[in-house]
């Protein structure tokens, strides 16, 4: 079972219950599923780990992951830091792919996800990410070839 192999369970919400019973997948939720699958998140998180915050005043930092999947999803669907932020909140499939309960906890605010990207800016490390597998890179440079309704489908 997937408890015994030391995979998180998550309870499922009537939200999730009644998104998985819908009739079609939406090429949002599609993209984000193969994006989620290809890339190599705990690679990646060790690329930025070291130039990520400490911890050691203010507020505690959001994890590198949580901003990675929101700066990438700025990114393929040319969204601003508050679009992104906004579209993490109305649609299921972004929600989804941040791996995100709003019942534990709220996705990342806009300014949290401006600091994030200049420190990938600050240490080049913005770029890195593309070259790392090539599905992402091309996915990142030929979004606009998905369906215009990829931005509105949830």
């Amino acid at each position: 079972s997937k408890r015994e192999a030391g995979v998180k369970m998550k309870q499922q919400t009537f939200a999730d219950i009644e998104y998985a019973s819908r009739k079609r997948q939406t090429k949002r939720d599609e993209f984000l599923k193969i994006m989620d699958e290809i890339i190599p998140w705990e690679e990646w998180v060790s690329i930025i780990k070291p130039f990520y915050f400490d911890n050691t005043v203010g507020r505690p930092a959001r994890g590198i992951e949580i901003m990675l999947r929101m700066f990438l999803l700025e990114a393929w669907f040319n969204l601003s830091d508050e679009g992104v932020e906004d579209a993490i909140y109305d649609s299921y499939a972004m929600r989804t792919f941040m791996n995100l309960d709003f019942s534990r906890e709220q996705a990342p605010d806009s300014t949290t996800l401006c600091k994030f990207r200049k420190l990938l800016v600050d240490n080049n490390r913005q770029d890195i990410l593309r070259g790392h597998n090539p599905c992402v890179g091309r996915a990142w440079v030929h979004n606009a070839r998905w369906d215009n309704r990829l931005r509105y489908d949830n």
